[in-house]
């Protein structure tokens, strides 16, 4: 019976991770709650994974590359390596895939692929290169780099963290790194052979026809004795009707209103909405809406267009545009998002920002560059500027950070501890504001690991991993253990599709252990071919990776499908080959 609920809560947890109905670390408190309360887990069990080692290593690097953000040594290391200058196409894929796996061993892939999107674009544009043929080569190099080290991604310490529980040896720092820089030699070759003739040509067009925004955009003028007059903008019959005054032009200049701004006598309104239904607005008495549709220049006018892109770890996330009222936080208007390959120009009001969203908006200068410079919700995909302003503070950062890897992997202190020293003297040198701490720390991947850890506990207790090792063995025993360690591979890839990778792995880890444990076989094998797997499944763009560059790559669904698959398919041979040679069964 205790079987039967385990295996029925991960399925629930496996629908709702991959409906995003809710967030994953809601999700996973609702597994501990329900473990605890059918009594298969006790509160300590189930809260063992939060007072686990690997929570502290994450946090504590969470905390010394945030300062390595803002201090600007990753943005000066980028400008340096990657000369913003026209390289040829090999040439520039190689440097991209290289500098961004190399940084990505020791730090969030996701952060490396954000800050590397605006270079990348500007080097690519520079070399007369459409930014689609670099963007997806720069994600999977990012993801491909974490399998060189332990602390390379979160699946790895946390898969580590797990073993060590289990009585098992721990994973070292480098003790992947044959395979892992064998994977992303591969992961390179193939970008620029096979994956260089698949990727397709999607040329950055002006933003106006990306968004295709011309066709919702007019300009409406009240005129003498219109009702509007006086009116402010919420209660005005335009804005009952449904649209959206994106901004105003009185006197000559352009501004963007909020919803208390007075409509005067001869505004001309920027108005929003779908182009049948602005011709009824010249049902609206005392109101003229030009025939003609907007034209914007974006180089004249006091009134700019930008593209927005929504980050990894943003607070606006899951929010309503409605909710997040950009007029008032920011001073900007929405005109359209793009998303997964299509363009919402009407209604975003109710719509939930997603990460990856790319944000059509309207400002003045000062607007946009108080995003570009102090909101870390968004970048602005534009030319990439160089900004070679490195802090002293960064340097002694970086030095903190390489001491952690150093005492952690000479043994000299515990890898937990080691790390947790870094972060220590990056705060109390004051290298990062303590406050700004808890800000860079991604609080809901490290409950998703920690509890996760917990539901590891909970299929071993219930003997849910033997029902399923079994099951497993029945099926692949035939082949060997070649094709048992294949058939985890293959689970693992699948899963990370509807799972988080680390979730994905701490799910099928128990399953591999015990499997291990009845065939009398290495476990550390199956251990290292579950946590490997995790990461390299490229085959659609869920991958928060792959989600930023999905957008700005103008890429579609299928590309990733066919270009990722094929890469992940190769990457799963080469795993199944590779392991058994550095980790014999």
């Amino acid at each position: 019976m205790e079987i039967a609920l385990v295996l029925g809560l991960l399925l629930l947890a496996i629908i709702l991770f991959a409906t995003e109905i809710v967030s994953v670390d809601v999700v996973t408190i609702f597994l501990l709650i329900s473990l605890s309360l059918l009594g298969i887990l006790t509160p300590e069990e189930a809260f063992e994974g939060f007072s686990s080692d690997f929570i502290i290593i994450l946090a504590s690097i969470f905390v010394m590359v945030g300062a390595l953000k803002k201090t600007g040594v990753i943005d000066t290391f980028i400008s340096r390596v990657i000369n913003v200058k026209k390289q040829s196409p090999t040439v520039l894929t190689v440097i991209i895939m290289l500098f961004a796996s190399l940084t990505s061993a020791f730090m969030n892939n996701t952060t490396i692929t954000a800050l590397m999107l605006n270079p990348t674009i500007g080097l690519s544009k520079l070399s007369g290169l459409a930014p689609s043929k670099v963007l997806m080569p720069l994600a999977f190099a990012s993801i491909l780099g974490g399998t060189c080290t332990l602390i390379g991604t979160s699946t790895n310490v946390a898969v580590s963290g797990y073993i060590a529980k289990q009585g098992l040896e721990r994973i070292g720092m480098f003790d992947i790194a044959p395979i892992g820089f064998i994977l992303l030699g591969v992961g390179i070759l193939f970008m620029l052979t096979i994956g260089k003739k698949m990727l397709p040509v999607n040329s950055k067009e002006d933003l106006e026809e990306d968004y295709a925004v011309r066709k919702y955009l007019s300009e409406a003028v009240i005129l003498e004795k219109s009702p509007m007059v006086g009116q402010k903008m919420i209660e005005s019959e335009i804005a009952k009707m449904g649209f959206s005054i994106i901004s105003i032009i009185r006197n000559k200049t352009k501004f963007i209103p909020n919803r208390y701004t007075r409509l005067s006598l001869g505004d001309t309104l920027i108005i929003k909405g779908d182009i049948d239904e602005l011709l009824k607005i010249k049902d609206i008495p005392g109101v003229e809406i030009k025939a003609d549709l907007l034209d914007f220049n974006t180089k004249d006018d006091e009134l700019h267009l930008a593209e927005l892109m929504v980050l990894g770890r943003s607070d606006v996330i899951r929010n309503t545009v409605e909710k997040l009222n950009f007029r008032q936080r920011y001073g900007i208007s929405i005109l359209a998002i793009f998303r997964k390959g299509k363009t919402i120009s009407d209604k975003i009001g109710k719509l939930r920002l997603q990460i990856g969203d790319l944000i059509l908006v309207q400002g003045n200068k000062e607007s946009i560059d108080l995003i570009r410079t102090e909101i870390d919700d968004f970048i602005i995909l534009e030319d990439y500027k160089p900004n070679l302003n490195l802090r002293k503070k960064g340097i002694l950062t970086l030095s903190f950070f390489l001491l952690a890897i150093i005492l952690g992997t000479t043994a000299i202190m515990p890898l937990a501890i080691a790390f947790l020293f870094g972060a220590f003297l990056t705060v109390a040198f004051r290298c990062i504001n303590a406050n700004e701490i808890y800000e860079d720390i991604d609080w809901r991947l490290l409950v998703l690991i920690g509890g996760m850890s917990a539901f590891g506990i909970a299929m071993t207790k219930t003997g849910a991993d033997k029902f399923v090792a079994d099951f497993i063995i029945q099926i692949f025993e035939p082949l060997g253990p070649y094709g048992i360690l294949g058939g985890f591979i293959l689970l693992t890839v699948l899963l990370t599709q509807p799972l988080s990778n680390a979730a994905a792995a701490l799910v099928v880890l128990p399953i591999g252990l015990q499997t291990a444990a009845q065939l009398q076989i290495n476990p550390i094998t199956f251990a290292i071919g579950i946590m490997m797997a995790a990461s390299v499944s490229l085959l659609t763009p869920f991958e928060p990776s792959c989600i930023l560059v999905y957008g700005p790559g103008k890429y579609k669904f299928f590309d990733f499908v066919k270009i990722g698959g094929l890469l992940t398919l190769i990457l799963m041979v080469i795993l199944l080959i590779t392991i058994p040679i550095f980790f014999p069964f």
